[in-house]
C-alpha cells in the first residue's frame, strides 16, 4: 500500500516529505530536521530528472536519502558551530569565574572550611583553610556561588 502510494506520487513524494520536515523544523526548532528536509528536497530534484531511469528504484532512493541526510547534518553542524560569535562580555552570567585570581580581605573568618568575603558590592561564600577575619585571600576557583580561596603569602 505504501509502495503503491509512493509510486503514485512520483518524484513529488520527496518534495512533500521535504516540505513536511522543513515545516516541522519551524514548529519544533532544534536545527536538525532542516538537514533531513533539505536532503529530501535535493532527492526530489534528482527524482524529477531520474524518475524514469531503470536504476532509480526505491532502494536506491532510500540509500541516497540516508547518505544525504547524514552528509547534510554533518556539514550543517560544522557551519552552525563555526558561526558562533565572540562575546564582548565573556564573563556575563559566569560572574564567579570572573573573580578567579582576585584578592580580597575576609569579612567573616573561615571556620570549618567556610567563610565570607566582600568583592565589589557582593558578599561571597568562600571555602578554604581556616583563617581569621582580615586575612588576605586569593580566589582560586569558582563552583556555583561558592568561591575557593587560599591565603595570600606576602
Amino acid at each position: 500500500m505504501v509502495v503503491e502510494l509512493w509510486s503514485n506520487l512520483g518524484p513529488w513524494g520527496w518534495w512533500i516529505v521535504g516540505m513536511i520536515l522543513l515545516v516541522l523544523e519551524l514548529l519544533v526548532p532544534g536545527v536538525f530536521l532542516i538537514w533531513i528536509g533539505a536532503a529530501a528536497v535535493v532527492l526530489g530534484a534528482l527524482s524529477l530528472a531520474l524518475w524514469d531511469a531503470a536504476f532509480w528504484g526505491w532502494h536506491i532512493q532510500l540509500l541516497l536519502f540516508a547518505v544525504l541526510s547524514v552528509l547534510f547534518a554533518v556539514i550543517g553542524r560544522r557551519i552552525y558551530n563555526g558561526k558562533r560569535t565572540k562575546s564582548d562580555e565573556p564573563w556575563l552570567n559566569r560572574r564567579g569565574e570572573s573573580l578567579v585570581g582576585r584578592t580580597a580581605t575576609l569579612s567573616e573568618p573561615i571556620q570549618e572550611g567556610r567563610g565570607r568575603i566582600r568583592l565589589d558590592d557582593t558578599m561571597w561564600s568562600v571555602m578554604g583553610p581556616d583563617l581569621p577575619v582580615g586575612s588576605r585571600v586569593r580566589v582560586v576557583a569558582s563552583s556555583g556561588r561558592d568561591l575557593t580561596v587560599e591565603p595570600v603569602v606576602r
